[in-house]
């Protein structure tokens, strides 16, 4: 009896330190970064998107696909028209590019349309506002292009402007209470967050596709401009909005801004390790990856870097 005690004792424990060990492993990654394949070149400016898995990072001349289950990367057929500062989105696993900068303080409205099984490009209906500085968020298979400029330094815009793949055609919504470029954005529960921006650095704006109206949240507690932004979807990770680096007086910041739309709460995560702005932030599996960007002060250096973010929970 008492052998058997014992065995079973020594079961228990190994069982318990066992789990301890997953325990911390499985903690010690959360709320972490590392460091993965470079882009192919440096490069700022850029927007990305996901699509099956695999993230497309998209500018003037350029189409890479990341797949991070691989960290490996891919050229892909660059779009038609070249430009940046662009408006992206994904409805049914195609890559739609609208709006931007094409060089100088000349600016388009044409929309473009990206299919990674094909590799191919196809032309749409254009958007009714020539703009860039923008995003372009999904909510019920439609594109909201909200704000922007069309130049610098003061022509900020209040449009809201819906693209609807199905019919391909355009509609206008209900204007955004304040002018904002160069802000960064997600969706959460069919809800447009525009937050932070060229404008109004700390602003939280947010927008009700279902009622067409406005309200606004807690503002970001440190303000930037060109950061980007990332949604986990409670899946593997809570609800959150990660607000990722950014710039303050024209300098690089590494910020890490979390905030939590359920609560209209902010709080700080682990920082980027590369402070940069005007880089991408793609979601995969509820893990971020920030990519490109620039890492100094007025437009130098210029980054290819890669990292990995683990969210909270």
């Amino acid at each position: 009896m008492n052998k058997i005690t014992l065995s079973s004792l020594i079961i228990i424990i190994v069982i318990l330190l066992f789990h301890l060990f997953l325990f911390t492993a499985l903690k010690s990654n959360k709320n972490s970064w590392i460091t993965l394949e470079p882009m192919p070149i440096a490069k700022a400016g850029i927007e990305v998107a996901v699509v099956n898995g695999k993230i497309y990072v998209i500018d003037s001349g350029i189409n890479y696909e990341y797949n991070p289950a691989t960290d490996t990367w891919t050229t892909k057929t660059p779009m038609p028209t070249p430009r940046t500062r662009f408006g992206i989105a994904v409805v049914e696993n195609k890559i739609y590019v609208i709006g931007g900068s094409t060089g100088g303080y000349t600016y388009t409205n044409v929309n473009e349309v990206y299919s990674p099984s094909t590799d191919t490009w196809e032309t749409k209906t254009s958007m009714p506002t020539t703009r860039h500085a923008m995003d372009a968020n999904v909510v019920d298979g439609k594109i909201y292009v909200i704000g922007g400029g069309q130049r610098l330094p003061h022509d900020d815009l209040d449009v809201n402007e819906v693209y609807d793949p199905e019919t391909d055609t355009w509609t206008t919504k209900t204007p955004i209470p304040t002018e904002v470029w160069d802000y960064t954005s997600a969706v959460v529960d069919d809800k447009i967050y525009i937050i932070g921006g060229a404008v109004g650095l700390s602003l939280n704006q947010i927008y009700d596709t279902e009622t067409d109206t406005w309200s606004t949240g807690a503002s970001l507690p440190r303000g930037v401009d060109s950061a980007a932004a990332g949604a986990t979807t409670g899946a593997m990770a809570p609800k959150r909005i990660y607000v990722i680096g950014g710039k303050q007086n024209l300098d690089a910041v590494n910020f890490n801004q979390v905030y939590n739309p359920e609560k209209d709460r902010w709080s700080i995560g682990t920082a980027m390790p590369t402070a940069r702005y005007g880089h991408g932030v793609a979601v995969v599996n509820d893990t971020l990856y920030a990519i490109g960007g620039i890492e100094g002060w007025i437009g130098a250096p210029v980054s290819a870097a890669n990292e990995q973010y683990t969210p909270f929970g």
